[in-house]
């Protein structure tokens, strides 16, 4: 093999080699332009080698973005320079693009930076998934705890004070009926607590997304988001889902009662569901070498003045809320249901745009047909 032809396959093997890796890596030349790509980079931005190295990469990152003064910074120094938790988003390329990134001279290409990006975000959704999980284990046993030691009790007081009520005068019946209606909301608060220790399978079946949608926003529109637009944005190609239907209701009743709520007081307020396929999102299985892909997402978006941050990274966690006179069980119990599910659900939140997005197999992916 001559010289030449080496040169020729080595330079093949080094693209084959960037392409396989999953995350976008560019060689930015000493213009600032785009010289190489990779494959996730390609992904990333939306746009092929050919149309990325037409423009400088200020052209596609927000104007005085990080990324341009950490290249410069490398050009500086000589030396690399890592930068976390950037936010790269525009319209162009998509929101919520928040990346760390590494950034390195070549040292045969004067002026020439070598830049690597590694979303972030999935991981750590995912691990807050399992910690809020943790903590719907731990309202299970308190749950089957109170159903004993509370419910119980409770029964005999609220006995109690209906004889009373039947033989107090009337200025006391307020203080009985209080009693009784206390006893009764407890109890209903561990009724929806006992749903946390159920751990029966899940019946499930190939269900078409779009019904189940289709059906709670008749439902959600016919009383509490009567007064809101819901707009819709379907993927007709989706693939059905293997869930069970009557949970995905309840799921999507939820987040809709939520966004509802959110977006209430809000001029131009509105709702707007999504479905879409994103093959790529694959996850590990405990126990297994099996991962398991998750294509299809769910969205449900409003534009409210969204969730506060401080309790953005603890919404899935039982009677965490934002409501003055919420429980803090019913997205908690969203999660059960999608993680029982084998799925994700995760917020991204910003004043005037929150978005939940769901993501779970594909009944092929599922069942192995």
């Amino acid at each position: 093999m001559t010289p030449s032809a080496r040169a020729g396959e080595a330079r093949s093997v080094s693209t084959a080699i960037l392409d396989a890796l999953p995350h976008p890596v560019m060689l930015v030349d000493r213009q600032g332009c785009i010289a190489q790509a990779n494959t996730a980079a390609e992904s990333f931005f939306g746009a092929s080698l050919q149309v990325l190295s037409r423009h400088p990469l200020s052209h596609f990152v927000p104007f005085g973005s990080p990324l341009l003064l950490l290249i410069a910074q490398v050009r500086d120094r000589g030396a690399p320079v890592n930068e976390y938790k950037v936010d790269i988003s525009t319209p162009r390329i998509g929101s919520e693009k928040i990346v760390d990134i590494i950034a390195s001279p070549v040292t045969d290409a004067p002026g020439a930076v070598m830049l690597m990006l590694q979303e972030r975000g999935m991981a750590e959704k995912i691990d807050r998934q399992l910690t809020s999980r943790g903590a719907a284990r731990t309202v299970s046993g308190l749950a089957t705890m109170l159903a004993h030691e509370i419910k119980n009790p409770l029964s005999g007081i609220r006995g109690a004070a209906q004889l009373l009520e039947a033989s107090a005068a009337e200025e006391d019946r307020p203080l009985t009926r209080l009693i009784m209606d206390e006893a009764d909301r407890v109890v209903k608060l561990v009724d929806r607590m006992e749903v946390f220790s159920d751990e029966r399978p899940i019946e499930r079946e190939p269900v078409n997304i779009h019904v189940v949608l289709d059906h709670v926003q008749r439902l959600a529109q016919s009383g509490f988001a009567r007064e809101v637009p819901i707009a819709v944005d379907y993927d007709p190609s989706l693939p059905m889902v293997h869930a069970n239907r009557d949970q995905l209701v309840q799921v999507f009743l939820n987040l809709i009662k939520n966004a509802t709520e959110a977006v209430a007081g809000v001029t131009g307020g509105e709702i707007t569901l999504t479905t879409a396929y994103r093959p790529g999102i694959r996850l590990s299985v405990p126990g297994s070498r099996e991962r398991v892909s998750l294509p299809l997402e769910f969205c449900v978006r409003d534009n409210g003045p969204g969730v506060p941050d401080d309790l953005l990274s603890h919404l899935f966690d039982p009677f965490v809320t934002t409501k003055a006179n919420g429980s803090g069980l019913g997205l908690a119990l969203v999660a059960k249901i999608i993680g029982d599910h084998g799925g994700v659900i995760e917020c991204d939140s910003q004043p005037g745009r929150t978005v939940f997005r769901i993501l779970m197999p594909a009944y092929a992916t599922q069942a192995g047909t």
